[in-house]
């Protein structure tokens, strides 16, 4: 795989984890125990787009612990450090209806209910409590939307449009 574009970004390699080649792996996943059924995921280096094949899965506080296969050295692993470990659609988790991608949602043309356009989506803060979406507004302040059922009213994703109820009290950045 020589293209990215389409995958997903899975988790970060914080560091090495001891001499036998593991690594300690800062997951940007909703679920951490998904890396157990990870079959195959792609680090991006200077020499290009390396396959790497999961061979041992631990976790240990809040990082998951891999072990790739045919990587058995320290040394081996030292250039994955700071990389970014991406999965394809394919091997991503199965995603239950009106779940999706922060990543597809980024973009999308947010409006009111009442046919006001707000802005466009451009980022999504995720915390314990509920996510926040981030609406870039036309020359104007950032608008933060929480992402509850009685704000958020639905999303086209073959019109990359996302509809929203505005409550009083939102805030602006």
């Amino acid at each position: 795989m020589q293209d990215l574009s389409d995958c997903l970004r899975v988790g970060v390699i914080v560091t090495t984890h001891g001499i036998r080649g593991q690594v300690k792996v800062f997951p940007t996943t909703d679920d951490p125990e998904r890396f157990l059924d990870l079959k195959e995921c792609y680090i991006k280096t200077k020499e290009g787009v390396i396959t790497l094949e999961p061979e041992n899965v631990k976790f240990f506080k809040q990082f998951v612990l891999l072990k790739f296969k045919d990587y058995d050295n320290i040394n081996d692993v030292l250039t994955f450090v700071k990389k970014d470990i991406f999965v394809s659609r394919e091997n991503a988790v199965s995603l239950e209806p009106g779940e999706y991608f922060i990543c597809d949602l980024i973009g999308h043309k947010v409006v009111s209910d009442t046919g006001e356009e707000l802005g466009v989506m451009k980022d999504i803060i995720t915390s314990s409590a509920n996510n926040v979406y981030v609406v870039a507004r036309p020359g104007g302040k950032d608008l933060l939307i929480p992402v509850i059922d009685s704000c958020v009213v639905g999303h086209d994703m073959e019109k990359k449009t996302t509809t929203v109820h505005l409550i009083k009290g939102l805030t602006e950045l």
